[in-house]
């Protein structure tokens, strides 16, 4: 195992994800996933089978609201750029559906079809972001509570070609949660800021125009270049990060090529 940067994230190799896991290697992988953010694996040409079994080693696989998964595999959600596409899915820096009552503990995502150059994806650490802050400030945001939604527009635009091609019919037009600014993990018991520009609307009991200068301070914040890592794929790659103290951002930089990726999230618990 190697560290890729000095904020978070952790390349794992000399393991076959095709096979069963022993419990030792799962445990093994889980402390290395909770001590660096997010775990890579590359050379895993997983079936959508085996994806998900791999999957249910780390917990209860669910399905994304807005986007429907394979048919065999609804649990697994297509995330694809066409070659005609502009805009790609979920292109803005986010924490995975964090406007959910109870959004998910992780994602891992595998690469299928990626782009000859450009296509990485970038995730910063949200424990250092809450850590570096002032005593001030943070003793500012512990009590805090932050409006999240699904609808913002510059988020909304980055899923809607899937949402118009394979778009859930059950899906409701808003989902709306409302969690704490400064989430404790459940495993590590580190706090952890825990809002993001995609999803974050405003403070409870305060308006959007009064939350704005603040927030946009910290969306600013939490995404500087030392809390980060940025992560390049090929075919058979794979990323697990943890949802609960990292936030990601796919790169934008392949137009006129095709970016083919399947993506399982896995459930979590309402953020405390």
């Amino acid at each position: 195992m190697g560290r890729i940067a000095g904020a978070l994230g952790a390349e794992i190799s000399g393991v076959d994800l095709r096979r069963p896991q022993t419990p030792e290697i799962l445990g093994q992988i889980r402390r290395a996933w909770l001590d660096h953010g997010v775990v890579f694996f590359h050379d895993q040409p997983l079936t959508p089978a085996e994806f998900l079994a791999f999957a249910r080693g780390f917990g209860r696989p669910n399905e994304y609201p807005l986007v429907k998964g394979l048919d065999d595999f609804p649990e697994i959600v297509p995330v694809v750029k066409r070659e005609n596409e502009t805009v790609n899915f979920g292109g803005i820096w986010h924490s995975d559906t964090a406007y959910l009552k109870t959004p998910p503990m992780g994602t891992m995502l595998v690469a299928r079809e990626v782009p000859p150059q450009g296509g990485d994806t970038l995730f910063a650490n949200m424990y250092l972001a809450y850590e570096t802050l002032s005593d001030g400030l943070r003793r500012l945001l512990d009590p805090l509570m932050a409006v999240n939604t699904s609808a913002k527009a510059d988020v909304s635009r980055t899923r809607e070609d899937r949402v118009r091609d394979d778009g859930r019919t059950d899906a409701r037009a808003e989902y709306v949660a409302e969690h704490p600014v400064v989430r404790s993990h459940p495993e590590t018991g580190r706090k952890a800021l825990y809002i993001n520009v995609a999803h974050t609307l405003r403070f409870r009991d305060m308006t959007e125009a009064e939350s704005a200068p603040l927030l946009a301070y910290l969306f600013q914040h939490q995404t500087r270049p030392e809390f980060t890592c940025r992560f390049r794929w090929r075919p058979g790659s794979i990323a697990f990060w943890d949802n609960r103290c990292t936030l990601h951002n796919p790169v934008n930089d392949y137009h006129g090529y095709r970016r083919a990726m399947h993506r399982i999230t896995l459930a979590g618990d309402r953020p405390v």
